[in-house]
């Protein structure tokens, strides 16, 4: 299926279901660190999971940002046949958000302690979700790329592909997870290295592909 075909419902429900699936399964394999972290490493780092899980995900939703906007405007390119400036639109908001990645995990490394004692964090909580955040940010350009990516797939006229990454990177999460943390016992830096490992997979994956 093409962008430019002529779309029935039929069709666009084919060409959209991957998609539907891709965000349906970033949703069940982003409770796998709670479920190994609750299980094998205890309660308070569980919470801490949780707690600073919103702050990670309101810097990745960046990328949603960028393949929204930037899908639009490189398909409207494409129809109007100048493939020239949809690449160069392309590789500008690629790099761009990568960019803006590498700032905010460098801002969020240095603010995360201050941000999560605002929010309510204290005692070990706090000492928890320092470190679960900051082993996760140094992924945060990735995962940034990873959303962006999930976007741009369709654009490409490549929402299969995209599932197939999502997929890739749920798994890796899933199993260095029970490796990291079942079988290593490295707690929750293993569940966060896990986490930062598959955002990777997520992100550079499709970015390799396309370059």
């Amino acid at each position: 299926i093409q962008l430019s075909d002529h779309f029935n419902y039929k069709k666009l429900l084919r060409y959209t279901f991957p998609s539907i699936v891709t965000v349906v399964f970033i949703s069940v394999y982003g409770i796998v660190d709670g479920f190994f972290v609750s299980n094998f490493v205890g309660k308070t780092p569980f919470t801490a999971v949780n707690f600073i899980m919103p702050f990670l995900m309101i810097l990745g939703a960046l990328g949603f940002m960028f393949g929204t906007g930037g899908g639009a405007l490189i398909a409207k390119a494409m129809g109007e046949g100048q493939w020239e400036k949809a690449n160069h639109l392309f590789s500008l908001i690629v790099y761009t958000s990568a960019v803006c990645g590498i700032l905010l995990a460098l801002f969020g490394i240095i603010f995360i302690r201050p941000i999560a004692a605002a929010l309510g964090a204290e005692g070990q909580l706090l000492e928890d979700s320092v470190i679960y955040g900051r082993i996760v940010l140094l992924a945060i350009p990735a995962y940034i790329l990873q959303f962006e990516f999930q976007c741009l797939f369709p654009t490409a006229e490549k929402p299969a592909l995209g599932l197939y990454v999502t997929i890739a990177a749920g798994l890796t999460n899933m199993i260095l997870d029970g490796v990291f943390v079942a079988v290593f016992r490295w707690g929750l830096e293993g569940a966060a290295a896990a986490t930062a490992l598959s955002q990777f997979v997520g992100g550079i994956i499709p970015f390799i592909y396309f370059a």
